[in-house]
């Protein structure tokens, strides 16, 4: 099985990820979706805590090899970059939201240094917005952010126009398309439900309107 499979499977497993196309879930946004992803959950599972942190490791080594330091995004993202930080024994920080409104107002926790090549780590990729905001900061104060690495992507058409727009690349473990897969093979969802799993990647604002 591919490390892409063993991943969707393990966050079907653990139900970090929960599929619901006939009922669906509603984001925050107000976005109706019959996929819900909390990979915080996977935290609790130390084997599959460990299968993803290798895999985030080796994803670095091959398309980022010059990594000097290793960020996350706050919050799901900080263990993921502490577990991965520790198997390539590089540096690691972490990046808020926004820049702390007392002391000395740090948005980046941690220390860079000047040019110092960065790889940002992030649970989830949607839209993108939180990792690109967060690779913005980071280039203000200084760090040469080259890519970005993630458990999970859902392959939103938006998402990768933005990171297109910012010039910024990413790689992601596993993705909304071999999950939907692994899910049918599992006996997670029927046959029938995939064109309409398909249909919602493919513009989710207007998904069952």
């Amino acid at each position: 099985m591919t490390l892409e499979k063993t991943i969707a499977k393990d966050l079907l497993t653990i139900e970090a990820v929960s599929l619901s196309p006939n009922a669906p879930f509603t984001w925050a946004s107000g976005i109706k979706s019959p996929i819900y992803c909390d990979n915080r959950i996977t935290m609790s599972y130390p084997k599959v805590r460990r299968e993803i942190a290798q895999g985030l490791a080796d994803l670095i080594k091959t398309n980022y090899p010059d990594a000097e330091v290793i960020a996350g995004t706050a919050t799901a993202g900080i263990p993921h970059a502490a577990w991965v930080a520790d198997l390539l024994d590089l540096p690691m920080v972490y990046i808020r939201g926004k820049a702390k409104e007392h002391g000395k107002g740090n948005q980046i926790e941690g220390r860079i240094n000047p040019n110092q090549k960065m790889v940002i780590i992030e649970d989830l990729i949607s839209t993108g917005g939180s990792v690109i905001e967060a690779a913005v900061a980071a280039k203000n104060e200084g760090a040469d952010v080259i890519g970005t690495a993630a458990i999970f992507t859902y392959e939103l058409p938006k998402g990768l126009a933005n990171f297109k727009e910012n010039k910024l690349s990413f790689h992601t473990l596993t993705n909304y398309s071999t999950l939907i897969d692994v899910a049918l093979e599992m006996g997670s969802i029927k046959a029938e439900d995939i064109t309409l799993l398909k249909e919602w990647k493919k513009d989710p604002a207007s998904w069952g309107k």
